[in-house]
């Protein structure tokens, strides 16, 4: 930086014409996020801390950016689950009984409670405190009506994996017959899709163009709308399992202070989530899930945000120091061991409570929760609930249990207010849309902005004190009458930006710098060529003012020619030959492990603020930006999180918000917006900040 002060006062001609480009033709910036979008087959370590102290902060900010991504920040509205559960139908050593309740009004979760046998958790009678499970069951299709082939199953006996035939047909059944003989009340609920929960009749989400309307009840999930709201599969799936968790809490007997989460694969993902949403959550025992390798392939286990900044292994963590136990297998987990399992070890001895964290590393099976995960699970509850059962505790056998005895819709019979397809689809939209603008307008009635801050905190994900030294080169400049036009490239090789950068200097500078972002770049300043500024930016110059321009991410020297300045469509295999309506085109393969380009240009603006607030040898007086449309978005933005760096906003926003797209990849979306209250609430946060 003072390499560019000195040239600014002491020269006036390097000795060719400007056309406003920086960069050598044919190059473009030497810039990180020119590279291949991240995915979730990339590498996803975990970040250690170097203290409790930092892992009370960095366990904060898991949970939050989680919340964030499942669609609850502000929780929704708990309302009446009117749960109905059945007559017990008494077994050997358990009972089960037939669930259902609505996690939201008209949308109904369905599963089986467990209990062990001769202790009636009927509704409205006592008992003694018994430990609380829940349990999803992940990508075994159908959960609770699943069942093997008998050749796998014999396989699986032959292997090893399994003991009997019956637990072989359905290990996810067998847990829960287990752990309420070992005297656990467990709920073993459904995925969407799946079992009776058949109201959205597929389980993975893809973009429909019949549920891609604007007007309230008119989209569905994967719909530009819905993305705006953080409206997903995913987090339709983790309220279920929060209002599960409500449910069970209020059964007679149940103990608040022994709650676990156990499933495998998908639902060891919902396991994990839940863990991170709902502190009430004392253990966790994700199985063959977390690990640095592949996140989770299917969109119910995929949201936006989600992964930027963290992955499985950093979620898992969450629950530390409370117990955590995870398995490994022949699959994306196989290297756990050496991968992430150390990092979990570091942690839990630093917390001192190394003998709460457990792992076991059984990759001779392939995906699985067979008997031998099954096993070290019990121990693990065993240990940490204090059933002092004597050890090992093993399954013993028991009566297949069929679709018949186990299904809640006896003789098709539904409440009046059930629905599925699209129509339902498009109600449950709605109503989460609804408890949405009312959070935002409680907000602004009652002057609490707290949780809008977060979520944009989430979004931004970048804050000015985070920024370290940023420089600038100078590389081209020009004498005109009045001003000196220099350009040159900014740069942030920690976060690796560099940013293409136009400066116009007046002969008598005031100390004012405006920050003036455009629709095309730096080149949004002239008309032309440097030396004719536009009128606006004239008149600036000739009150004193410096304007600094910059091509923001994937502007003008960014893009090569004809380039779209739209954000990437990326899809779960990598494939672009897919139907238009695949699941595996939903947006959460970008936004759940990228930053959107408006975030980007954010990054960008905060990294230009920086430099100019940190030179040392130019005693800039006050910082000033100006946008208009989208650009007026931005520079809320970037003013929320500028930390007060920036003396004067001029945005006039000509009637943009972000509502008003309907393009999930246009290059001013912005995952959630809507949510956190649209441009208004920006607004009124940047207003909030520069106080």
């Amino acid at each position: 930086m003072k390499i560019f002060i000195v040239l600014l006062i002491t020269s006036y001609s390097i000795g060719f014409a400007f056309d406003g480009k920086v960069i050598e033709p044919g190059q473009k910036p030497n810039d990180r996020r020119l590279g291949k979008p991240v995915t979730l087959h990339d590498y996803h370590p975990f970040r250690p801390v170097a203290s409790a102290a930092e892992w009370d902060q960095r366990k904060s900010e898991i949970r939050t950016r989680v919340k964030v991504a499942s669609g609850i920040l502000p929780e929704l509205d708990k309302t009446p689950m009117n749960p109905v559960v059945s007559e017990r139908a008494e077994k050997d050593g358990f009972a089960i009984q037939k669930v259902y309740f609505e996690s939201i009004p008209g949308h109904y979760v369905t599963g089986t409670l467990y209990s062990p046998a001769g202790d009636s958790v009927a509704i409205g009678e006592k008992s003694g405190k018994r430990p609380v499970v829940l349990c999803p069951h992940g990508h075994w299709r159908d959960g609770r009506f699943y069942r093997a082939a008998e050749s796998a199953a014999l396989g699986q006996i032959a292997q090893g994996g399994e003991r009997f035939l019956n637990a072989a047909y359905n290990p996810i059944v067998a847990r829960c017959v287990q752990l309420a003989r070992m005297g656990c009340l467990v709920l073993q609920y459904d995925m969407l899709g799946n079992a009776d929960s058949l109201q959205l009749e597929e389980h993975r989400r893809g973009p429909r163009e019949i549920t891609n309307g604007q007007e309230a009840g008119k989209w569905g999930f994967v719909s530009p709308q819905s993305v705006l709201r953080l409206q997903t599969n995913f987090g339709l799936q983790t309220w279920n399992s929060v209002r599960a968790l409500d449910f069970m809490l209020e059964l007679p007997g149940a103990d608040p202070e022994r709650v676990l989460v156990t499933g495998a694969s998908g639902g060891a993902t919902q396991t994990m989530i839940l863990a991170a949403v709902d502190d009430r959550v004392d253990a966790s025992f994700p199985c063959v899930m977390a690990s640095t390798a592949m996140q989770g392939g299917c969109t119910c286990e995929n949201s936006y945000y989600l992964r930027i900044g963290q992955g499985n292994m950093d979620i898992a963590a969450v629950l530390a120091p409370k117990p955590l136990g995870l398995t490994a297998a022949d699959d994306w987990t196989r290297e756990l061991q050496t991968k992430g399992h150390p990092d979990l070890v570091n942690l839990y001895r630093m917390l001192k409570a190394p003998k709460k964290y457990d792992a076991h590393f059984d990759i001779h099976f392939k995906h699985n929760y067979n008997h031998v995960s099954r096993t070290h699970m019990y121990q693990f509850v065993n240990t940490h609930f204090g059933l002092g059962l004597k050890r090992p505790v093993l399954e013993r056998d028991y009566a297949y249990l069929s679709p018949e005895e186990l299904t809640v819709w006896v003789d098709d019979k539904m409440p009046d207010n059930y629905s599925k397809g699209i129509e339902h689809e498009r109600d449950l939209n709605r109503i989460w849309a609804e408890d949405g603008q009312r959070k935002v307008a409680g907000a602004f009635r009652d002057k609490e902005f707290d949780d809008f801050r977060k979520g944009w905190e989430v979004i931004i994900d970048r804050d000015l004190s985070e920024l370290s030294e940023v420089s600038f080169e100078l590389l081209k400049k020009e004498k005109y009458t009045g001003f000196i036009a220099l350009g040159g490239v900014i740069r942030n090789p920690d976060a690796g930006q560099e940013l293409p950068a136009l400066f116009y200097y007046p002969d008598d500078w005031n100390g004012i710098v405006k920050l003036m972002p455009t629709a095309s770049g730096k080149s949004g300043l002239f008309v032309g060529k440097p030396e004719s500024p536009t009128d606006e930016v004239k008149g600036a110059l000739d009150d004193g003012v410096a304007i600094v321009g910059v091509d923001l991410f994937k502007q003008s020297e960014f893009l090569d020619p004809g380039e779209p300045s739209a954000n990437d469509s990326v899809t779960y295999s990598g494939k672009p030959d897919l139907e238009p309506d695949s699941w595996q085109r939903s947006p959460v393969y970008f936004y759940g492990y990228n930053h959107s380009v408006f975030v980007n240009r954010v990054h960008d603006l905060l990294t230009t603020i920086k430099m100019i607030q940190t030179s040392p040898d130019w005693e800039v007086k006050g910082i000033e930006m100006k946008g208009e449309g989208p650009f007026a978005a931005l520079i809320h933005a970037a003013n929320l999180f500028s930390n007060g760096a920036v003396k004067q906003v001029e945005a006039d926003l000509k009637g943009f918000t972000f509502e008003s797209l309907n393009d999930s990849f246009d290059q001013h979306f912005v995952p959630g917006a809507v949510r956190f209250g649209d441009v208004a609430m920006l607004a009124k946060l940047s207003d909030l900040a520069g106080k």
